[in-house]
């Protein structure tokens, strides 16, 4: 099993040298710690420690992976203004 974390991070290596994408990196640290967690024994502390590298790498890819929002404040008109459209729509007619 630890083989193929390791050929996954093989292949995202590669896939990072052809895209450059940095986000693949934390895709490839999260395979290599998968692959050291499972070659250790149940009994050794670098298991738990190989382990919480995977859910740290796992949670900065999820930060890297999530859209940017605006503030909700700028995208929105005021509260009891009527939308631009409709004050076009207005002053047209």
């Amino acid at each position: 099993m630890a083989g193929l974390f390791v050929a996954a991070t093989v292949v995202s290596l590669v896939q990072y040298l052809r895209v450059r994408d940095r986000r693949l990196l934390l895709l490839a640290a999260m395979f290599a710690f998968q692959s050291q967690a499972l070659a250790r024994e149940w009994y050794d502390v670098w298991r738990d420690v190989f382990q919480a590298g995977v859910c740290a790498a796992g949670l900065w890819l999820l930060l890297a992976l999530s859209p940017r929002h605006q503030d909700a404040r700028l995208s929105r008109a005021p509260t009891g203004a009527a939308a631009p459209e409709a004050a076009v729509a207005k002053t047209k007619e």
